[in-house]
């Protein structure tokens, strides 16, 4: 590693914390950047260094951003997620100044940021794409045209990601009305209006596998992410490993991330994202260029630091292991607290923490930048914490969250708190029986307690896990032992 390795974040909340606590354990100097609401923010005292950028839109300010690496002698810039994490442009004017730039190279950034680029590499990779346009929509499309469209159809934005500038369209009469929406709110979000067409997938669930690549050609496929629990194509709960997910079907996915990871010749963090039919049949999304939001729960189960990992490579040491030697471990899940009232659409809210108790024991992180006192604007993403949980296995990881989101209290403004709560007391949830269309179906009287049985099962599963640790002291990293633990489960429960 570089001895004069100094890191700018160039963030605010929860994710420049976390970055900023792996720097302090890595003896890694850092930089805070922040605007003018956020100069009580936690990650500001945390770093050795903290520089101002002025108004709220600071965060996505290049020439403000660079200036102020120069200004504190930074070498690197880690984007997080959000902002400009994605953004091709400055990484490339990251790398024009001299400086690291912790993520994929800016050429990879700026392919994969065209979601139609993207959608022909993958083709080219033998992945599976949605049927769609194969170029942006004209400014207007003529209504003959829209009725040979197949309904419903999605209308998304060329760039960008994180489930904006999103629309779907339901007849050939509503899609002159939708383009112009999905335009409109891909221009304010990415300065980009372009928008495709995209087939829609009904029933559908979204599956995510996390890639970390060296840039020398080798990629490692850590483990996939359940994320189908959104809210306006936005997550809201994600968990590892995927419930109920064919082995084969694993397998398929961890293979067609790896060969365009392998064929992208992937530096950095990344994640693939597919969609699942009621068929298991799956299809490309897209490639998200950074790390996202749900890692904690790959972190937990495999162990690994990925913000470590992310550092290491984009300062240009190969992978620290091969695949057969990734560990897994366990099942995680996490919840997203939102300043969000779900009761009004999930408004957002605004008000003065006046009252903060977090979560803790056994398996339960938090990862947050929030405490009382603090003042909660609308200037800003509406992620208060993340709530990651860990057992042995599902049932125990369910249970394990249904304690953290009990003791979990925020007061002062609505969050999504008792939503949360809801969801993970629903018997479908706990089943597994999960798509992106849940929370359109979901309601509130769906919430039980934990029936005996499945206290006895996780129980069950519990000990055998147990036993077999104890005839294996020395346990090999194996991908199946996981796989395998949560097909007993499923199993036991269908026995009753």
């Amino acid at each position: 590693m570089k001895k004069s390795l100094k890191l700018l974040v160039a963030n605010r909340g929860e994710i420049a914390l976390r970055v900023l606590r792996t720097c302090r354990e890595m003896g890694i100097p850092t930089v805070a950047v922040y605007t003018d609401v956020d100069e009580l923010a936690l990650h500001v005292s945390y770093a050795d260094e903290a520089v101002a950028l002025g108004e709220r839109n600071g965060y996505l300010d290049i020439d403000k951003l660079l200036q102020a690496a120069r200004q504190s002698s930074a070498t690197a810039i880690h984007p997080g997620y959000g902002f400009l994490a994605e953004n091709a442009g400055f990484a490339q004017a990251v790398e024009e100044a001299g400086l690291t730039f912790i993520g994929p190279r800016s050429e990879t950034i700026a392919l994969l940021g065209d979601k139609l680029a993207s959608r022909q590499v993958a083709s080219e990779c033998g992945l599976p794409v949605l049927p769609g346009s194969s170029s942006p929509l004209p400014p207007e499309l003529p209504l003959e045209m829209a009725r040979q469209v197949r309904y419903p159809v999605l209308v998304k934005a060329a760039a960008g990601g994180g489930g904006r500038g999103i629309r779907l369209a339901t007849c050939a009469e509503e899609l002159p009305e939708v383009i112009a929406a999905a335009r409109q709110e891909a221009l304010a979000a990415f300065g980009d209006d372009k928008v495709f067409l995209e087939s829609m997938v009904q029933q559908a669930r979204h599956i995510e596998v996390q890639i970390l690549g060296d840039g020398r050609g080798n990629v490692l496929c850590l483990v996939e992410r359940e994320c189908s629990i959104q809210r306006r194509l936005q997550k809201l709960i994600e968990e590892t490993p995927a419930a109920g997910l064919p082995e084969s079907i694993r397998t398929q996915l961890y293979d067609a991330a790896f060969r365009l990871g392998h064929q992208l010749n992937y530096r950095g963090l990344g994640t693939v994202e597919f969609l699942l039919d009621a068929q298991n049949e799956f299809h490309f999304i897209e490639v998200n260029p950074r790390i996202q939001v749900e890692h904690p729960v790959t972190e937990m189960v495999t162990g690994m630091d990925l913000v470590k990992e992310q550092l290491l490579v984009a300062l240009g040491a190969p992978l620290r292991m091969l695949q057969d030697q990734v560990e897994l471990r366990g099942a995680a899940i996490e919840a997203r607290v939102l300043a969000e009232d779900p009761a009004q659409d999930f408004l957002p809210s605004t008000g003065k923490i006046s009252f903060l108790k977090e979560a803790g024991g056994p398996g339960i992180r938090i990862d947050s930048a929030i405490y009382q006192g603090l003042q909660v604007g609308a200037d800003y993403d509406s992620l208060l914490a993340k709530i990651i949980a860990w057992g042995e296995n599902r049932p125990t990881a369910i249970r394990c969250m249904r304690r953290a989101l009990d003791e979990f209290q925020i007061g002062g403004l609505a969050t999504d708190l008792e939503f949360l709560k809801q969801i993970i007391n629903s018997p479908r949830f706990r089943a597994g029986n999960i798509t992106t269309t849940y929370l359109e179906e979901f309601s509130p009287q769906e919430a039980q307690p934990e029936s005996e049985l499945e206290r006895a099962v996780a129980l069950a599963a519990a000990l055998y896990v147990n036993e077999q640790h104890a005839r294996k002291p020395t346990p090999e990293p194996n991908h199946l032992d996981l796989w395998q633990r949560t097909a007993w489960q499923e199993q036991m429960q269908a026995k009753f």
